[in-house]
């Protein structure tokens, strides 16, 4: 350990490269290292066994990011050894070892091998940029990287974090609405993340324009960041969702169908919207208001002459069954006599030019002041504002513009943000505003309505915005191409943390054809959020707007996502718990498989843990798939494929490609028209047989309140375990009385007439089963009939629901 030197050489700015330079003291601390360089200062801190937070600075004091990471550094046992060239801060897990010559990191496994390593160049400066620079390993994959379009392997390209409005973006630009500077690593000595704590933005070159090495770095501020080392994505995933946080529990409703359009106006056409999804038995649960609702596009106001009784409005789409969503602008009008904006002013409470000007921009209601969400002052304001809407019974909130957008794309860098109270400019604070609208808004909800859980839906975040919101991708197109970048969007925000995510079914500008509307309906079935919604001056977009055809496709996936609730709901319980995601791209539990980063199978993922869900576009009828390695079913006929390989598949536009893995167990319901509809009772289990026990935590509590966080749950474990040949439906645990009294038990390519159950013989019945019920035929000329699959009989045992431990021998 060398003589202790405090002092910090000031570095003049260059416009060169500038290195962090060689260690001149060090020593240890409670929870790791901390020292100097000949540049600078540095801290290694061992937040736990697996994660290890790295701080290299120029300034006197580290800078922080209040807003992204909510966990702090536990009491793990880790130790410190050090020789003349080298020290090693050592944990279970990881090693970092540092090499005092030139600041140079490499991170070990527990076997000593090299899971990351600095190039030589390290940590270094240009002018006020820092950047690490990183050695690729042999055949490296990098994944994730949150809303980022592109390839699933980021390898060759390059990334900004800038949170951008971007109308129509393309499928291949960068940067979008949401920034989320967390990646993981991927080669055959192990797996890694890295996840980049600065606000600034950021570049990430994963290869782009050099083969010497790949970077990420900021435009200011420190180097900050955390390094996490799991044997598995999935546990990365959970390790980094630790630091920054995971989504509490959304409404039930929330996990219904929803549509919006820009916008739906005036009040007659919401109440014939709402009449017709249940005329036509189109199960859905949300309806948006979108900005027409507001006078002249001021938020907290509602149009007099457009929406005359909006609170009668809200009350008849409840009887209905609905909830509604309106959408908050942060642009606060520059009008005296408007509420908002005299509050603000006098108050203080918005963005400011250095000299205390009010920041002012154009945005929807004209030349607008923006609220500094950095300030909690403000977001204490915000939260009172809202009383507004929920006093008329409004029950989640869209934040949109929020990354903040303006006419012109350019805001000033020079404006000041209150950053809780150390002071930022726009450089600094752009990518967290929105973030900060969304914790307002969910903050809000939680003082106005406090029996209820929140819902926020943000276009905007940054790191750990999956607490306070659901995101969707913004203003996307109505194409093949982007319904399938859509799917690789909300998989990489999965990636990410963020688990409840979608995007707009049909797609947003544009007009989608009857066949694109239908097929992108039944791929957003099977994601985390299922929202349908459209722009103004195009053609109607409802579910019923394209044709019968369309409209039966249509239904038939609604109420298949319905029946599909407990598993849905148990999913997203289960991400509360360790962050994984809903919409999971293979790479989450088979990164090792090379096959599954290729451009022909980087769309496919599984959901919900059970479902290999295979996008395709709607203009083919026959499509290429790759299942991986184990057995494979397809949902829909109950043909058995063998994984490891691809597979040819018919894909008519009425039957997406879906599959179940092998020993795979999920929960049905009936069908209803919405959330707040009770079902018939029957607990619906589908069991499919393995080689190895899996189990499936059946999770229900009343949907809507806190209580859930109080014990008022129920939760059941449901194991099939092939070496004994039974299936254990464990004693409910939890204070919540189940919803179901009966229980029906389909046992898919289980060759049995008889099964044992707590001990007593019971036959087994059967019957010809269909996920989907057969079309119309609209013209029945041969060429046009439409494929009918249903599995040939199927067995299937009832019994009566209890909640004492169940036992069913398959021998």
């Amino acid at each position: 350990m060398s003589t202790p030197h405090v002092h910090i050489t000031q570095i003049k700015q260059s416009a060169q490269h500038s290195s962090f330079g060689s260690i001149d003291f060090w020593q240890e601390n409670d929870f790791g290292i901390e020292g100097n360089t000949s540049t600078g200062k540095f801290k290694f801190t061992v937040f736990d066994s697996g994660i290890i937070r790295i701080q290299a600075s120029r300034f006197e004091k580290f800078e922080e990011n209040p807003y992204s990471v909510i966990s702090s550094p536990t009491s793990t046992f880790f130790q410190i050894e050090s020789d003349e060239d080298c020290i090693f801060l050592s944990t279970k897990k990881v090693t970092l070892k540092i090499r005092k010559r030139n600041f140079q990191l490499s991170f070990l496994d527990s076997k000593g091998q090299i899971l990351n390593e600095d190039d030589p160049l390290g940590i270094s400066w240009i002018g006020t940029e820092v950047s690490s620079y990183k050695k690729v390993q042999p055949k490296e994959k990098f994944i994730g990287l949150g809303e980022k379009t592109g390839n699933l392997n980021r390898f060759g390209n390059a990334y900004t974090n800038w949170n951008t409005d971007y109308f129509a973006y393309g499928t291949g630009d960068d940067p979008l609405y949401m920034s989320i500077p967390f990646f993981i690593g991927v080669h055959e000595r192990g797996k890694y993340g890295i996840f980049l704590d600065n606000t600034h933005k950021s570049v990430f070159n994963f290869g782009a324009s050099t083969n010497r090495f790949i970077y990420f770095g900021a435009e200011d501020g420190d180097m900050d960041y955390y390094f996490i080392h799991e044997p598995s994505v999935r546990e990365i995933i959970s390790s980094y969702t630790q630091l920054t946080g995971r989504m509490e529990m959304p409404p039930k409703w929330a996990l219904g169908f929803q549509q919006c359009r820009y916008s739906y106006y005036p009040d007659k056409e919401v109440y014939t919207l709402a009449n017709t999804f249940r005329e036509k038995n189109m199960p859905a649960d949300v309806i948006y208001l979108d900005i027409h609702h507001m006078e002249n596009y001021k938020v907290f106001t509602f149009d007099g002459e457009k929406f005359p009784d909006p609170k009668e409005l809200i009350s008849h789409l409840k009887q209905k069954g609905f909830r509604v969503v309106v959408i908050m602008d942060p642009g606060i009008k520059t009008q005296e006599g408007y509420a908002p904006y005299d509050e603000g002013k006098e108050k203080g409470l918005f963005v400011t030019y250095p000299d205390g000007e009010t920041y002012q921009a154009q945005v929807w209601p004209g030349w607008c002041a923006f609220p500094d969400f950095t300030n909690p002052a403000t977001r204490d304001w915000w939260v009172e504002k809202m009383k507004f809407y929920t006093d008329a019974g409004v029950d989640g909130f869209w934040t949109d513009m929020n990354e903040p957008a303006s006419w012109g794309q350019f805001t000033p860098n020079l404006i000041e943000f209150d950053y809780e109270g150390e002071g930022a400019s726009h450089r600094k604070a752009r990518n967290v505003y929105g973030m900060q609208m969304a914790r307002s808004a969910k903050e809000g909800i939680e003082v106005q309505n406090p029996k209820e859980r929140p819902f926020v839906l943000t276009r905007a975040g940054f790191a750990g915005i999956q607490r306070h919101a659901a995101a969707w991708t913004g203003d996307n197109v109505a194409s093949e191409e982007h319904m399938l970048a859509g799917v690789r969007l909300v998989n990489s925000l999965g990636l990410s943390g963020v688990a409840f995510s979608g995007y707009d079914v049909g797609g947003f500008a544009g007009e989608a054809s009857k066949s694109l509307f239908a097929r992108w309906m039944s791929i957003a079935a099977f994601s985390p959020f299922y929202r349908a919604h459209s722009m103004i001056n195009t053609n109607d977009s409802e579910p019923w707007a394209f044709g019968e055809e369309v409209e039966e496709i249509s239904r038939n996936y609604m109420k298949l996502r319905y029946q599909l609730l407990p598993t849905i709901y148990s999913s997203f319980y289960q991400s509360t718990l360790d962050g994984r995601p809903i919409s999971a791209s293979l790479a989450v539990s088979y990164a090792e498989d090379e096959t599954i980063y290729s451009s022909a199978f980087q769309n496919q993922y599984i959901f919900c843990d059970r479902f290999l869900v295979a996008p395709v576009e709607s203009t083919k009828e026959l499509t290429k798939i790759y299942l991986p390695k184990g057995t494979w079913y397809n949902l829909f006929s109950g043909e058995k494929l063998s994984g490891g390989q691809s597979h040819l598949i018919e894909c008519p536009l009425n039957y997406l490609p879906v599959f179940v893995k092998s020993g795979s167990i999920f929960a049905m319901q009936s069908c209803v028209s919405s959330t707040a509809e009770r079902h018939d009772g029957v607990l619906r289990l589908h069991c499919y047989p393995g080689s190895a026990s899996e189990t499936f935590s059946l999770y229900e509590d009343d949907g809507i309140s806190h209580d859930y966080k109080k014990g008022h749950h129920v939760q059941r474990e449901i194991t099939l375990e092939p070496e004994n040949n039974r299936l254990l439906i464990s004693e409910a645990k939890g204070e919540f009385q189940s919803e179901f009294d009966r229980i029906r038990i389909y046992l898919h390519d289980f060759h049995r007439e008889r099964i044992q159950i707590d001990g007593k013989t019971h036959a087994v019945k059967r019957e010809n089963f269909a996920f989907l019920e057969k079309l119309t035929e609209f013209d029945p000329l041969p060429e046009h009939l439409h494929p009918y699959r249903e599995i040939q009989n199927l067995a299937y045992v009832d019994l009566t629901y209890s909640p004492k431990e169940m036992l069913l021998e398959l021998s």
